[in-house]
């Protein structure tokens, strides 16, 4: 049946319904076969109107009087049998009613409908994000900055009252139900228009890529933002075109690799996800003996990163012999089985020498005591650590740890930037190809040109966004550098760099101005706040495009003849 609470209804309601109808039609019919007397003495049988109008006050209990004559006494010893019989028959069909409205079930339904009443109402795009947590609060908080609405399901009733209470302005419509359940997905409008992506971040890779699977069958032009955690997971979402596939163990990985190698990399890496700004303090990491401590799914992933690094002397502690296995006995060779949380066992692993110590095992507080004994160890040492928990950040702080990774952290920032910035989290990529040398250049060159904290501004050159450039190109030729104009005057140029071009058939870092535009270019900037109002203007309004493009006011005959 489509309406499951209608249904609910006419099954749990069916059995009441009957009894008070029988119990209306045994006390009506009755008084239609007694016989009574008007006001004249005569004999009187009462009409079927007056017999249920009657019933009805008296099944109630509000008790109008004898109508529309008084009883004789064979009437009055039916109506008190009457009385009981339908006043127990209310009481069982009010039971039912009550009972009906703490029914699981039922209410579920009800929040059911209207959960797709509030998705059918939402008329800007909107984002499913299954589960709710800290990081998908955070992700919430940051799409409803970017004007882009949320829509949430999650099984857990606890959780459901949380975002509830949370109160997010506009309103998060969330769903109490399976969040892998093909009718939640489509209760949540997966296949409407305005539904760009779907958001899965357990911690159960299996569950990701099922989630992705369905996500995908319902709506292939659906984006799936999914974690996972192991090379084959991501291999297997690759398989289903997951557009945005985050391993924060990989991430950190590489981050630390960056760190060593390429600091500047790094650097761009922050800003572009607004974590530091360009003249942000960035150490480069020292060359040496990395001890780290852990070979689970992060250990593994430093260990395949910058494992054939020359700079780098990594050495690992694992008390699970089973997470070695597969390892060469050249490999074996870096390897401890023991427990890091050791004073001898640290000593053996070569702390007093080591330029670094890693601690990333999954328990915080393990964490927090192995950088602890390898400092009294070493006072020189360098410790990074690896935090799961995000209330045990005052923990850490006191610690005072020289870098802290925070995986929950970095999912948040990956993900919102890949939704709501998907040409920064583009180029982000593709800068991971280039070296130090590149990104010193480019670093300086946004700090020269803008400013230590340069506007991330996406366009799409279509009528939506860029009209009148549409209008021009169907008559001639344009390049990049209208963008480069000043409003202000003509003669000066804009801060702004162009960072990426992105059309069909390639994708162009840090393109020339003397460039071609065409139809559909995707195009970051990275620029101040007046260079991004003169581009929309120029984009958009058809007197400051033709002042751009000639250096000439436009008058309405100068329109006319331009058009």
């Amino acid at each position: 049946m489509q309406n499951s609470s209608l249904w609910i209804v006419f099954h749990k309601m069916r059995m009441p319904f009957i009894v008070i109808i029988l119990t209306y039609t045994i006390s009506i019919t009755g008084l239609l076969i007694i016989e009574g007397v008007d006001s004249n003495g005569n004999p009187y049988h009462m009409s079927i109107f007056d017999a249920f109008y009657f019933i009805t006050y008296t099944a109630t209990t509000i008790g109008f009087g004898e109508t529309p004559y008084e009883f004789t006494y064979a009437q009055r010893l039916w109506v008190s049998f009457c009385v009981y019989l339908t006043v127990i028959g209310w009481f069982y069909g009010v039971g039912a009613l009550i009972s009906l409205l703490q029914n699981k079930m039922f209410l579920h339904e009800i929040s059911r409908v209207r959960f797709k009443r509030q998705v059918k109402a939402i008329r800007k795009k909107y984002i499913i994000l299954l589960g709710y947590n800290y990081i998908t609060s955070e992700i919430i908080k940051r799409l409803l900055d970017a004007d882009i609405r949320a829509v949430v399901i999650e099984k857990d009733e606890e959780r459901v009252n949380s975002l509830i209470l949370e109160s997010y302005t506009p309103t998060v419509p969330v769903l109490l139900d399976n969040v892998h359940s093909p009718k939640s997905l489509e209760a949540a409008g997966i296949s409407r228009l305005n539904c760009k992506a779907v958001v899965s971040l357990f911690n159960n890779d299996a569950l990701n890529l099922r989630i992705g699977i369905v996500s995908k069958l319902l709506n292939k032009n659906i984006t799936l933002a999914v974690k996972a955690t192991h090379p084959k997971s991501v291999n297997n979402l690759n398989d289903i075109n997951a557009e945005i596939i985050v391993n924060p163990f990989v991430t950190i990985a590489n981050e630390l690799k960056m760190a060593i190698q390429s600091p500047h990399l790094l650097k761009l890496e922050k800003w572009l996800y607004q974590i530091d700004t360009l003249d942000a303090h960035m150490p480069k990491l020292p060359i040496g003996r990395y001890i780290v401590c852990g070979f689970g799914r992060m250990g593994q992933s430093i260990y395949r990163t910058l494992k054939d690094e020359k700079e780098v002397d990594l050495f690992f502690i694992e008390r699970n012999k089973k997470k070695l296995d597969g390892l060469s006995e050249r490999e074996l060779q870096n390897f401890i089985v023991a427990d890091a949380d050791d004073k001898e066992v640290l000593e053996q692993a070569g702390v007093k020498e080591a330029v670094a110590i890693v601690a990333f095992t999954n328990n915080d507080t393990v964490n927090i005591s192995i950088l602890a004994t390898a400092r009294k160890l070493n006072s020189s040492i360098l410790t990074l650590a690896r935090e799961d928990e995000m209330d045990d950040v005052s923990i850490f702080s006191n610690a005072q740890m020289n870098y802290l990774f925070m995986p929950s952290k970095i999912i948040i920032n990956k993900i919102t930037n890949a939704l709501i910035n998907p040409l920064a989290d583009q180029f982000a990529r593709c800068i991971m190809e280039k070296d130090e040398a590149w990104a010193m250049h480019l670093v300086k060159d946004l700090l020269q040109k803008i400013d230590n904290a340069p506007l991330l501004y996406e366009m799409t050159i279509n009528e939506q966004e860029a009209p009148e450039v549409i209008n021009f190109l169907e008559k001639s030729e344009l390049m990049l550098s209208i963008f480069q104009v000043s409003l202000h005057n003509r003669h000066q140029h804009n801060n702004v760099i162009p960072l990426l071009l992105l059309r069909s058939d390639d994708t162009i870092v840090l393109p020339h101005w003397n460039m071609p535009i065409r139809q559909d270019d995707k195009i970051l900037f990275a620029c101040d706040a007046y260079a991004q109002n003169d581009i929309e203007y120029i984009a958009q309004n058809p007197y400051e495009f033709y002042y751009a493009l000639t250096g000439e006011e436009k008058t309405i005959f100068k329109q006319r003849l331009f058009k």
